[in-house]
């Protein structure tokens, strides 16, 4: 085991593009857990759009504090444990934040710490059976309410929520377009995950391609970019549509104040709907999506991809990456592999 616990902090709450200067490494002793608390040791993190705004603003959870270590999610490993129900060698996820070293009595700030599932690897557990196939799940299944032979778009399809998205929409029977940045991307969304057609946002028109692709109309548009792909999807709105609204990266880092949505009228010219929602309120059902998630995993419907990156000093640029385009599925950065020695 180490004997520092390097740690990421918050030093500014970022103003555009995040940068390296809004963060500040620091090295302390690794902490000593307490009766009933137990010491992980991470080895894999968590990159989600949802940090830029916990560290730059109260939302549905305060803002991360100046001087604090930044929230993320993480897997680990017991490496010294005065808690009886977890035990050395254990692997475990929990909201552990970027730092080597966390010690918890089974509850990090936003989520339980909970063992990881036989044969369920890191990857999957921060990925597809973690938050982020969670929210794919309920925000589809659950506020999209999308029925065999719907016409179901996704934004950012080639993303770690969106690409589960798409996947889970085939299986339900719908027509699924997916919208991504450049061919490669594209590609991967209609061969890999298996989408209908697949808009390259970057080469094309996206409002004409969607009027060509779905002459009928779009029943269900799950967002995770915002801006102008958002309205581009609203101009082509079916009645009785429903818009899952996932996230809006395209615009978190952007100075100024937002802009509005300029096609807001088709919701009513359309009798639609457009509903946001948070996973977290889903928490007592999470078991539920992990179960239809490991379905279609079973049954060969439900692929992956991961981007792990590699060095506990390029925590800040890989959370940068999200923003730049460049994470192909569900991003991640290993800090080592387990086993880990223990205590």
């Amino acid at each position: 085991m180490a004997d520092v616990n390097r740690r990421w902090l918050l030093a500014a709450r970022p103003q555009g593009m995040v940068k390296d200067s809004d963060f500040r490494l620091v090295t302390e002793p690794v902490p000593e857990p307490a009766p009933g608390e137990f010491l992980v040791s991470q080895t894999h993190l968590s990159f989600d759009p949802t940090q830029r705004g916990w560290i730059s603003m109260d939302s549905y959870l305060p803002a991360v504090k100046i001087g604090d270590v930044v929230r993320a999610g993480g897997v680990g490993q017991v490496v010294k444990s005065n808690h009886p129900g977890f035990k050395v060698g254990q692997m475990v996820q929990g909201g552990f934040g970027w730092q080597d070293y966390m010690v918890t009595a089974g509850q990090t700030e936003f989520m339980p710490v909970t063992p990881l599932f036989p044969g369920v690897t890191p990857e999957q557990a921060l990925g597809v059976f973690g938050i982020t196939g969670l929210t794919a799940w309920f925000g589809l299944t659950d506020v999209g309410k999308p029925k065999a032979g719907d016409t179901v778009v996704v934004s950012g399809a080639a993303g770690a929520t969106g690409s589960v998205v798409v996947q889970v929409a085939k299986a339900l029977g719908c027509r699924v377009i997916g919208i991504a940045g450049g061919p490669e991307k594209c590609r991967w969304v209609v061969e890999t995950a298996g989408a209908d057609a697949c808009i390259d946002y970057k080469n094309e028109a996206v409002p004409a391609r969607l009027k060509e692709l779905a002459p009928k109309g779009i029943d269900v548009v799950f967002e995770n970019v915002g801006g102008e792909i958002l309205e581009a999807s609203m101009l082509n709105l079916a009645l009785k549509a429903r818009i899952v609204l996932c996230g809006g990266i395209s615009g978190y880092n952007d100075e100024g104040p937002p802009t509005g949505i300029r096609t807001y009228m088709m919701l009513t010219i359309q009798r639609a709907r457009m509903e946001g929602f948070i996973v977290l309120d889903y928490a007592p059902r999470y078991g539920e999506g992990v179960q239809g998630l490991s379905k279609l995993m079973a049954e060969g419907k439900l692929k992956t991809a991961e981007d792990v990156q590699h060095g506990f000093e390029n925590i800040p640029a890989t959370l940068r990456r999200l923003f730049e385009g460049k994470n192909f599925g569900k991003q991640l950065l290993k800090i080592t592999d387990p086993p880990l020695p223990v205590v």
